[in-house]
C-alpha cells in the first residue's frame, strides 16, 4: 500500500472522522512532519473560501489549520451543497458546475474519479503526508457502486484505512465488527485497526471487549480516545443544538434556523462568549425575546424566505423592531432583508421573483457566477479591523448600499436602514475577529461587552479572541489523541522511515 497517506473512515456519520484527522494533523505538525488534509467528497452547507478563490468544506479548512497549512481546493475536490431533499449544487475544485439530482450525480461519479485522484496526487507531492477523511460509512451498500467517498477512493489510491466508532452512541463493538464484515476481502485487508472515540469511565471495564474484538477480527484496537467535555471544533455540517444560557449574559441573540440555513459556524463565537446568550431558534413559539435577531446564510434563499413567512416570523420581527430590537442579516439573510429576490434562471429554486422583507432598499438577483472571495478592511467610523469571506451568487443593488458598514480592500460593503435598526452584510466569519463582538454590542446595546456596572467591573476583562480559542481546542484535542495513540504509531501507519519526517 502507498506510504505517506492514511484514510480515516467511520462506522457512522459523526463518529469522529473530522476531529481525528484534525488531531493527527496537529500531532504531525508539532513534530515537524508536513501534512495536509483531504476529503474526496463532502456534503455540507458549512463552507469556506480558499486564498485562490475556491470553495471547500468548512471541516477541511479547520483541518488545514490543524496541519499548519493554508486551505486549498485540492483538499476537498468535490463539495455537495444540498438545496433540496433530492438535489445539490456540485462544487468541483472550488467552483460550481451546476445543480444535480442525486441519481444524476451518482451516474456522473465515474467521470469525477480522475479529478479527485489528481487533486490527491498534487497534495502528496506538496506535503508528503496526506490525511484522508471518509464520509458517512463504508458499509452503505447502496452507495458502493462508483464510490468516491470511502473504500472506492481507498482502493483507487491504494491507501491504508483505520475505522473509528463513537462509543457514546452505544453498540460500538457491533458497529466496528459489522462494518468490517460488510466490506469486501480486499477492503478488509486495507483496515489496519480500530479507534474507539468518546469513551467515559474506567478503561479496565472496556478491556474484555477490546480483546474480543481483536480476536474476532484479527485487527488491533489502536487506541481509545476519552470523552472531551465541551470540546469545540467547528462542525462539518451537523448543528450543535445544545443551548447554553449564561447568567453573565448581557447581550441576548436569536439566530433563526430555516431549513437550508448555511454556515452556522458564523455564530460559534457568539455561543462561546459567556457574556452573550445566543440561541438557535426555529419555531416562533420558541422565541423568548432577544436584543438582536440574526438571519443567517441560506443555500435556497427564496424557499427559506417562504418558510419564514409561513411560520409567522415577519410579524414577530416587526414587533421586535418596534420594541427597540435590532436585526442583522448575513449573506442569504442579507438578501432577505431587501425589497425583492430574483432568481430568473432558477439557480437555487424554480425561476421566479419574490418580495423580500422590505427593511433595506435593495434588490438582489441571483446570477450564474458565484462570488468567492477572502476580504479584509475596517469598520466605518472606527479602526476596528474586519476580516471574512464571501460565498454568494446574489448581486445586490439599491440605495441602502450607500450606507455601508465596512471599508474593505475591494471597496465598501454592507448596508443599513435609515435609523440603523437593521444591518446586512455578505461577510461570513464577520464576528470572529477580536473586537467585533464589541462592535456588535455597541450597535445593539450602546456599550462594549466589557462595560459593567461599577459593582460588577472586572479590570481584567478583554475582548474574546476566537482564533486563540480555536488553537487551544485543537491543542487539547491533539493532546488527548496523542496520549492514546502516540507519534510512533502514526509513523508506522503512514509508513514513515525511522528518523525521517517525510516518506
Amino acid at each position: 500500500m502507498r506510504a505517506g497517506c492514511l484514510m480515516v473512515q467511520g462506522t457512522t456519520s459523526d463518529a469522529g472522522k473530522s476531529v481525528l484527522v484534525a488531531a493527527i494533523g496537529r500531532i504531525l505538525h508539532r513534530h515537524g512532519i508536513s501534512c495536509a488534509p483531504f476529503k474526496p467528497q463532502n456534503m455540507a452547507l458549512n463552507s469556506a473560501v480558499t486564498a485562490e478563490g475556491g470553495e471547500i468544506g468548512r471541516a477541511q479548512a479547520v483541518q488545514a489549520q490543524a496541519c499548519g497549512v493554508p486551505p486549498s481546493t485540492d483538499m476537498n475536490p468535490i463539495l455537495l451543497k444540498p438545496n433540496s431533499d433530492t438535489g445539490s449544487q456540485v462544487i468541483l475544485l472550488g467552483q460550481s458546475i451546476g445543480n444535480m439530482h442525486a441519481l444524476q450525480y451518482h451516474q456522473h461519479k465515474p467521470q469525477l474519479l480522475q479529478t479527485v485522484l489528481q487533486a490527491f496526487e498534487r497534495l502528496q507531492q506538496r506535503h508528503g503526508v496526506v490525511l484522508i477523511e471518509g464520509a458517512g460509512s463504508p458499509a452503505e451498500i447502496n452507495l458502493r457502486q462508483h464510490d468516491l467517498a470511502n473504500m472506492g477512493f481507498a482502493e483507487a489510491a491504494d491507501c491504508p484505512v483505520i475505522l473509528i466508532a463513537d462509543i457514546d452512541r452505544g453498540g460500538v463493538f457491533a458497529h466496528l465488527y459489522g462494518t468490517l464484515a460488510l466490506l469486501s476481502p480486499s477492503e478488509q485487508a486495507r483496515v489496519k485497526g480500530f479507534v474507539i472515540n468518546r469513551f467515559r469511565g474506567d478503561p479496565k471495564l472496556l478491556q474484555s471487549g477490546l480483546e474480543w474484538l481483536e480476536a474476532k477480527t484479527g485487527k488491533p484496537v489502536l487506541g481509545v480516545i476519552p470523552y472531551l467535555h465541551d470540546l469545540h471544533i467547528e462542525a462539518e455540517d451537523a448543528l450543535n443544538r445544545s443551548q447554553r444560557t449564561s447568567q453573565e449574559a448581557k447581550l441576548r441573540v436569536a439566530v433563526l434556523m430555516y431549513p437550508r440555513a448555511s454556515n452556522h459556524t458564523d455564530f460559534d463565537v457568539l455561543r462561546l462568549e459567556p457574556r452573550i446568550d445566543c440561541q438557535f431558534v426555529r419555531q416562533v413559539q420558541d422565541f423568548k425575546g432577544a436584543d438582536l435577531i440574526i438571519l443567517p446564510g441560506s443555500k435556497a434563499v427564496r424557499p427559506d424566505l417562504h418558510w419564514l413567512q409561513a411560520q409567522g416570523w415577519p410579524a414577530l420581527i416587526q414587533r421586535h423592531l418596534r420594541l427597540g430590537g435590532k436585526l442583522l442579516g448575513i449573506c442569504g439573510g442579507f438578501q432577505m432583508l431587501g425589497e425583492q429576490l430574483q432568481d430568473p434562471l432558477g439557480l437555487e429554486s424554480p425561476p421566479g421573483s419574490d418580495p423580500g422583507l422590505g427593511y433595506l432598499n435593495l434588490i438582489t438577483e441571483l446570477r450564474p457566477q458565484k462570488r468567492l472571495l477572502q476580504v479584509q478592511g475596517h469598520c466605518l467610523g472606527s479602526e476596528q479591523r474586519v476580516k471574512g469571506y464571501e460565498i454568494h451568487q446574489g448581486h445586490s443593488q439599491g440605495e441602502a448600499l450607500n450606507r455601508p458598514l465596512f471599508t474593505l480592500d475591494c471597496g465598501p460593503e454592507g448596508a443599513r436602514n435609515s435609523d440603523d435598526s437593521v444591518r446586512g452584510s455578505y461577510l461570513h466569519g464577520l464576528l470572529d475577529q477580536p473586537g467585533m463582538l464589541n462592535w456588535l454590542s455597541q450597535w445593539v446595546l450602546g456599550q462594549n461587552l466589557e462595560d459593567q456596572n461599577l459593582e460588577d467591573q472586572n479590570p481584567n476583562a478583554t475582548p474574546f479572541d476566537y482564533a486563540q480559542w480555536q488553537e487551544r481546542e485543537i491543542e487539547r484535542l491533539a493532546d488527548a489523541v496523542e496520549a492514546s495513540i502516540g507519534l510512533e504509531q502514526w509513523r508506522q501507519l503512514l509508513q514513515l522511515p525511522d528518523g525521517c519526517t517525510q516518506p
